[in-house]
């Protein structure tokens, strides 16, 4: 007879296709259910944190749920940190967990439920008559709620015989949530007549339009009112017509164009929670600006919004473009007025050779070059650090499920690596491309592996190797703390790439990047995973942290 992991194992894989995760005593029976009794794809990764960091990135990249298991214990305390990133980026995925027994707390247990909650994430414990069930109700929250669920297996119930496995029911998805109340059409009322009325519209889109699906409407409204489009650093080519597009809006955006924001009369933001660095530190729009937010959150999430509508961003982009046409709104032309291309150049190295000052690589010389390179099918994931701005900068993406930020959300470091190992299952065609500092690189090193293992030759890190932890060493090593603990002894990643199997390269100069071209021109089953370990100066800094220094000042 079928036993509880089997259960469990059966009803996930009728909703989830992809399983990343390391084994151990608390998952052993789970796994060996979902090797021998499901089609589902199991990823071994080297650290727990990554089974949980692959199936955020899985998801990203996809729009599709995954899974990621651990074993109890230590197996499940070291997934909090990856665990609390999915949670406050609201990325939906399932931890299957071994937990303690039934009978009680064994010397080595502790309150898992306990742990989950204090970073956020809600835990379903399986038993032997409802585990199927237990599976459906945990996916549907995780879906619902946009937030990654614990399925604990108690290690006493695993094994258990269950009876026969009940066929898998169809899942409640969630429906688009629809503004019907009078306010809430009122507001979109007086929203379309400001858009109508506008000399200056601004769109902006974040990740939450591209989870609506709603790049099309969004971009027959830009058409209708005339706006200049942008996005957030999660939410990037969500607008279909690039012409009109600013790129990224906050710190990783231009001067210039962050400046043209500023002009804007009438700005509406679509699916983005406008944190700090999105908002410039409240500097993106202008006073008289009147900002306009439509979200699923219950409320607007910034005091600069004066307008607010509770609902599914295509929804209401859609109830928009019918409001402008019966009103019989005419463009504002001023997309048109104005040459948006230069507004979109980043800043240019200072030599030609593409060194700072102490001999060592400028970075923005590197992502310039390695932008010129790089395949246009690919995926950009990312892991957390000074050097997030070059990727965001200088290297464009086509949509924003080709932009993965895993740990930006919870500020943490160290989760690249096993990211990559999410994206290349997502999507098995693209080239995925990772940008992650020597600090990070070196907390995530037992993943690099992995990465290499499952990318193969569609995948290639580079590695912002600058000997320190940058963002420290230009915020608090400016200010005069002490630099010992902010300066890393200068790591050959290029060799530990080569130990795993991965072709590495020491870049101490721009003519060492053509190799990536080279790479880029071969067949992908005839080259190997490609690391370019690239020597550049700790004394640049990206522009974003100007403003992260300016506010703490």
């Amino acid at each position: 007879m079928p036993a509880v992991s089997a259960h469990v194992a059966r009803t996930l894989a009728a909703h989830v296709d992809h399983v990343f995760g390391l084994m151990g005593n608390g998952n052993a029976w789970f796994l060996d259910a979902l090797d021998h009794d499901t089609d589902v794809v199991f990823t071994a990764v080297r650290h727990e944190a990554g089974g949980v960091v692959a199936a955020d990135a899985y998801f990203r990249a996809s729009s599709r749920l995954a899974a990621a298991t651990a074993t109890y214990g230590a197996g499940f305390t070291n997934t909090l940190t990856a665990l609390a990133e999915a949670v406050q980026a609201e990325v939906p995925l399932v931890l299957v967990v071994g937990d303690q027994p039934t009978a009680g707390r064994r010397a080595w247990d502790v309150d898992q439920i306990a742990l989950a909650s204090a970073v956020g994430a809600r835990t379903y414990t399986v038993g032997r008559t409802d585990a199927a069930a237990t599976v459906v109700l945990a996916i549907e929250h995780a879906l619902a709620r946009r937030q990654p669920v614990v399925l604990a297996l108690p290690y006493d119930v695993a094994a258990l015989e269950a009876g026969e496995v009940p066929a898998a029911p169809a899942l409640r998805h969630p429906i688009p949530l629809i503004p019907t109340t009078t306010y809430a059409t009122g507001v979109i009322a007086e929203l379309a007549r400001a858009l109508g009325h506008a000399r200056r519209p601004f769109l902006l889109a974040g990740r939450g339009a591209w989870l609506a699906g709603a790049s099309e409407p969004l971009g027959e409204l830009a058409a209708a009112t005339g706006a200049i489009t942008a996005g957030t650093a999660l939410g990037r080519g969500v607008f279909p017509e690039a012409r009109y597009d600013l790129g990224v809006t906050g710190g990783f955006g231009t001067e210039s164009a962050m400046a043209l924001v500023r002009e804007a009369d009438v700005a509406v933001v679509f699916g983005a929670s406008l944190n700090q660095f999105t908002m410039r530190f409240g500097e993106l729009f202008a006073p008289r600006t009147r900002v306009f937010q439509v979200d699923v959150s219950p409320a607007a999430t910034h005091p600069h919004v004066g307008g607010f509508v509770r609902g599914d961003a295509a929804v209401v982009a859609r109830a928009l473009v019918d409001e402008l046409a019966s009103l019989d709104a005419a463009p504002s032309g001023w997309r048109e007025s104005i040459d948006l291309e230069p507004l979109r150049v980043y800043p240019t190295p200072d030599r030609a050779d593409g060194l700072a000052d102490d001999g060592r690589l400028d970075p923005r010389a590197v992502a310039q070059r390695v932008a010129e390179l790089l395949p246009e099918d690919r995926v950009v994931v990312s892991d957390g650090g000074h050097f997030i701005g070059w990727a965001n900068m200088y290297w464009p993406v086509a949509s924003p499920d080709r932009m993965v930020m895993v740990g930006t959300a919870y500020q943490s470091i160290g989760l690249g690596f096993p990211s990559v190992a999410g994206a290349a299952a997502a999507l098995p065609d693209a080239t995925v491309v990772l940008t992650t500092g020597d600090g990070g690189g070196l907390m995530a090193l037992a993943d690099l592996e992995t990465a290499v293992r499952t990318a193969g030759g569609r995948g290639l890190a580079v590695v912002w190797n600058d000997a320190a932890y940058g963002a420290e060493v230009h915020l608090y090593g400016r200010k005069g703390l002490a630099q010992a603990p902010m300066r890393i002894p200068e790591v050959d990643f290029a060799a530990l790439a080569a130990a795993v199997g991965a072709e590495g390269v020491v870049v101490r100069e721009l003519a060492d990047l053509d190799r990536l071209g080279t790479w880029a021109g071969e067949a992908s089953d005839r080259r190997r995973f490609l690391l370019l370990d690239c020597r550049i100066s700790p004394t640049v800094m990206a522009p974003y942290q100007h403003e992260i220094i300016r506010v703490n000042a």
